[in-house]
């Protein structure tokens, strides 16, 4: 998603500029600080969520333990260990073959949730961001 359409989309509450390249991440209006997406290049690459209050789809969200994940993508999980922590990255791959693409992360220390992302390989991905 182009940061025109994110900001159309999110009715002009999208403080990204329109065509910068390179990486940053914008706060997201309501939620400063908790819920930011991450502009690669002018494009939305993915959306990182602190908030407890926010939650995915299937509900999960900040604070739920590893098991709780588990759950609600069962054969769907892949465990890796934290770069930096004793925790874990929950890596949730999609079920629908036209979405290979993407991927929803969750970050944890080692029992419950304290962040996760959604969005594109491979910006998804990046254990630092933009850094």
């Amino acid at each position: 998603m182009s940061v025109v359409e994110a900001r159309a989309a999110l009715g002009g509450e999208f403080a990204a500029p329109d065509s910068a390249a390179g990486c940053a991440h914008v706060a997201l209006a309501g939620v400063a600080g908790r819920v930011l997406a991450m502009v690669v290049d002018g494009r939305v690459a993915r959306i990182e969520v602190k908030d407890t209050a926010v939650a995915t789809a299937t509900g999960a969200r900040v604070g739920d333990s590893e098991a709780r994940i588990d759950s609600l993508y069962p054969g769907r999980v892949q465990e890796q260990p934290h770069k930096y922590t004793n925790g874990h990255y929950l890596i949730v791959t999609p079920e629908a073959p036209a979405d290979t693409a993407n991927r929803l992360i969750f970050e944890t220390d080692g029992r419950n949730v304290l962040e996760y992302r959604a969005g594109l390989l491979p910006a998804v991905a990046w254990v630092e961001g933009c850094s």
